[in-house]
């Protein structure tokens, strides 16, 4: 419920000058989305509709999934570059 409060809280926050209101909001997010699977579910959902607000929700959440997914493709473009360096075939997935 304090999650609720707060985002419902942002725009009188958003009155004064400056970004206040977006990180009230975002803070009341939080709170919401780390107590509440059905948020979570709807979050998820969310993210596989639109993926751009998926990745930087993610990021502004920082969020150990999203760390995950970007190691991942990290280290598959290093061993890809690695592969074409030693001159072995690009694979074929």
């Amino acid at each position: 419920m304090l999650g609720f409060a707060i985002m419902a809280a942002s725009p009188l926050v958003g009155i004064i000058p400056g970004p206040g209101g977006i990180l009230v909001f975002a803070a009341g997010l939080v709170l919401v989305l780390k107590n509440a699977t059905w948020a979570r579910r709807h979050f998820a959902r969310l993210k596989r509709r639109w993926p751009r607000f998926g990745h930087y929700s993610d990021m502004a959440l920082r969020r150990r999934s999203f760390r995950r997914r970007q190691q991942r493709a990290k280290d598959a473009a290093e061993a890809e570059a690695e592969a074409a360096l030693l001159g072995f075939p690009a694979d074929p997935r």
